[in-house]
């Protein structure tokens, strides 16, 4: 921290000006971006006496984001001209630090020491100090209570009931290839339920989404106003219309045992232009003064002054000192009902997962749609279900590719271009098997 040298005596302080600057890549909705801007230049005005200036960057979401920095680092190494990369969940700090793009920074250790190593089996901070939890998130299915009644429809209690014929067309959901959340939970169900099985809810829940969002946030809103009846969701934006529209009509759960709550991260980019800042951005959003932000009903001394927040701090202190003051409701440290989440896989095939899936279901999501249908109407024969849901490819050889041959262009489209193939023959030889049935 730079502090602003004492003025001499019997002269008058310069006017204060913008000394520094701190530049942060983030996914993180303009409520965020906006409390955070605010109490970090109240925090570092009191700290050193000087003003600094926030830029904020975002390309779309955390997967563009994340597509973004590589790109850039690629014909930049040295440096993006940008600090931090600040949200976006977790995955993504395990790919840039596995590609040497995080610079390490350890935090004093009166910060550190109120900041779990792990929870539930999930690492909360980088043991090389490349990265930090921020906040916790958890995922799970919002779903309008009004809507389902009125359609006679089952209130979901995990991933699977969305694959279920009941609620074609009734389904929303982010695209993942833009959406780090909607990313997240797709593997999340990959994992929990394992490849096949993981992969065949996938391809029928895919059949039922009415549409791939570009935003995540987008989903809740959907389902708030009845476009949806159910949605993948991140429990703060689910909370949010929640805290809108009221209990009586939206409803939020987080499937026991089939789903996790991670660390939503923040870790400084090697060749940050104004790396002492970041240093002490970085040491701002570990406080107790940060980290009430996350929970504290808006205009709560201390707490957000326009936006609720409605996140969940990861200082496990946080939840007990301000239960009377805090928006959020659910102690994470509490829940226990998480399964063992592999972040390392998850980092390990990042980006072709969000490719893989885009063959599969999304850009070829209305002949899925047609197909599934069609079964759906011939009364949804086994047969023909797990045709529908056959992958080109297993968990193993999906892997090898990632590590192996996937940053290769050429091999990225030819393979692509094959899945595509793939998933159009067989969603039309489905489809017509179903007819004739």
């Amino acid at each position: 921290m730079r502090f602003r040298p004492k003025e001499p005596a019997g002269t008058l302080p310069a006017p204060k000006a913008v000394e520094n600057k701190l530049i942060i890549i983030s996914p993180h909705w303009e409520g965020i971006r906006q409390e955070f801007t605010r109490a970090f230049q109240r925090w570092y005005r009191e700290q050193a006496g000087v003003e600094v200036e926030v830029e904020w960057l975002d390309q779309g979401g955390t997967s563009d984001d994340l597509r973004y920095v590589k790109s850039e680092f690629s014909r930049r190494p040295e440096g993006i001209d940008i600090d931090l990369f600040f949200g976006g969940g977790k995955d993504i700090y395990l790919e840039l630090g596995r590609l040497g793009l995080l610079l390490a920074y350890k935090i004093p250790d009166e910060v550190l020491e109120e900041l779990p190593a792990t929870f539930s089996g999930i690492t909360l901070r980088d043991p090389q100090y490349r990265w930090y939890g921020a906040a916790l998130s958890g995922f799970g299915v919002i779903y309008n209570k009004v809507i389902l009644q009125e359609n006679n429809l089952p209130v979901p209690e995990d991933w699977e009931d969305l694959a279920d014929p009941l609620y074609f067309g009734w389904v929303g959901s982010g695209d993942p290839r833009s959406s780090g959340t909607a990313r997240m939970m797709y593997e999340i169900i990959l994992q929990a339920y394992g490849f096949e099985k993981g992969f065949d809810i996938i391809t029928r829940m895919s059949g039922n989404v009415r549409s791939f969002t570009r935003s995540s946030s987008d989903v809740p809103k959907d389902v708030t106003l009845g476009e949806a009846a159910v949605g993948l969701a991140i429990d703060f934006y689910a909370w949010s219309e929640i805290e809108r529209a009221g209990e009586e009509k939206i409803g939020y759960v987080l499937p026991r045992r089939l789903t996790v709550i991670n660390p939503d991260s923040i870790g400084i980019l090697r060749g940050a232009p104004h790396p002492e800042v970041a240093k002490d951005f970085l040491r701002f959003v570990l406080s107790e003064e940060a980290q009430r932000l996350w929970m504290l009903r808006k205009g709560t001394p201390g707490g957000p002054q326009e936006f609720e927040l409605l996140r969940m701090p990861v200082l496990p202190a946080m939840y007990e000192k301000y239960k009377d003051q805090s928006s959020v409701k659910l102690n994470p440290f509490q829940w226990g009902e998480a399964f063992d989440y592999d972040s390392e896989k998850g980092a390990r095939r990042y980006g072709i997962l969000n490719d893989f899936l885009g063959a599969m279901v999304i850009d070829t999501h209305d002949e899925l749609k047609a197909a599934w249908k069609a079964v759906i109407e011939a009364g949804a024969p086994e047969e023909l279900v797990k045709e529908l849901a056959r992958a080109p490819l297993s968990e193993a050889e999906l892997l090898h590719l990632a590590e192996s041959t996937w940053s290769d262009q050429r091999v990225r489209n030819e393979t692509i271009a094959r899945w595509v193939q793939f998933a159009l023959d067989k969603y039309a030889r489905v489809k017509k098997h179903a007819q004739q049935s």
